[in-house]
């Protein structure tokens, strides 16, 4: 049998002789079981390492496509250049196809495009739609993984999601907002940025739920459809504190914060509490002057590690068991320095 390497890298991963190595290979003697144990280990052993250096060669092309205001693709493009460099077997690279607003044959044509040209991976924001769900599926049957990011897709077109859990998200953005606005009677603003992003559909419903259930005081009003573009979202915060004098309390899911502080500040109104998503730099900014009561965030740099560790288990570059761990719900405030 001819040896699968070099007899001297065998013995020296075994830490055996290059004699002990020579007649066990080649039958010429009988050697102990425990020998042989060990030589079959430093095989294996080495047959893993040679498999990871070829893989180190290889390099990775992702494509992120998002639907989503510029202030959160600027943060997700940030996670990914920070992480990038750092994963490993493989090397990856990513290209960004962003707007705060698509038209859908736009977004079908941008992904039958990158179907057409071929891709290691696609991590994808964008809204769930029947089409959009049509063309995920045509893209993993074609070979490409899928994987949807902060909102999702249904399972059976995308290979994973990464982000929080949208609807807990809610839940405690909801439990938080109750215990800070007092038992006063009052409406609390929920703005979405589109019906479309099943993500922001979760949080609005978790947080309903648990607001009817623990704070029914407080009645939840819905605007959507801004796009968390500033100039629609600062439209709709007006019609909505124009026709309800009573909202005192704010949930934004889907962003604009400045257009809606510029709303408030408009009407003249009171605002006891702003509950809003994501550090951005925005964000931060808002947080750091105390316009924010607390931010529900997210590590983005994880998620972008699972992304591309996902595409990489796809690619048979990761054990067969690997998982990824769910990004936490966190909770930044004006004192957390941020």
């Amino acid at each position: 049998m001819r040896p699968p390497f070099p007899l001297k890298e065998i013995a020296l991963q075994s830490g055996l002789s290059l004699a002990t190595i020579d007649r066990a290979l080649h039958g010429r003697s009988h050697v102990a079981k425990a020998t042989q144990i060990r030589i079959e280990t430093a095989i294996a052993e080495l047959e893993q390492q040679y498999a990871q250096a070829r893989i180190a060669g290889r390099r990775l092309v992702i494509d992120v496509v998002m639907e989503t205001p510029q202030r959160f693709s600027n943060a997700v493009r940030l996670a990914f250049e920070a992480e990038l460099p750092g994963l490993r077997p493989a090397t990856l690279s990513a290209r960004f196809h962003v707007a705060e607003t698509f038209a859908e044959r736009e977004l079908l044509s941008i992904l039958r495009t990158i179907k057409r040209r071929g891709s290691h991976g696609l991590v994808l924001k964008v809204p769930s739609t029947p089409a959009m769900a049509a063309i995920a599926a045509e893209l993993m049957e074609s070979g490409i993984p899928v994987v949807t990011l902060v909102t999702d897709l249904p399972a059976s077109v995308r290979s994973g999601y990464v982000g929080m859990d949208n609807r807990a998200a809610g839940k405690t953005a909801a439990y938080l907002l109750a215990r800070m606005a007092g038992p006063g009677p009052g409406k609390v603003l929920l703005t979405l940025s589109s019906a479309r992003f099943s993500g922001e559909e979760e949080r609005e419903r978790g947080f309903r739920e648990a607001l009817q259930q623990d704070a029914s005081h407080l009645e939840p009003i819905t605007v959507s459809e801004g796009f968390g573009v500033d100039r629609t979202t600062e439209t709709l915060v007006h019609r909505a504190l124009a026709t309800h004098p009573d909202i005192r309390a704010v949930y934004s899911i889907g962003g604009g914060n400045r257009a809606i502080l510029r709303a408030f500040a408009a009407e003249k109104r009171r605002l006891d509490v702003f509950a809003a998503h994501d550090l951005d730099a925005d964000n931060r900014a808002l947080l750091a002057k105390g316009l924010l009561t607390f931010v529900i965030h997210h590590d983005l740099r994880q998620d972008a590690r699972n992304a591309c560790q996902m595409m990489m288990a796809h690619h048979r570059m990761l054990p067969k068991d690997f998982r990824i761990a769910p990004s936490r719900v966190a909770i930044a405030t004006p004192h957390e320095g941020v």
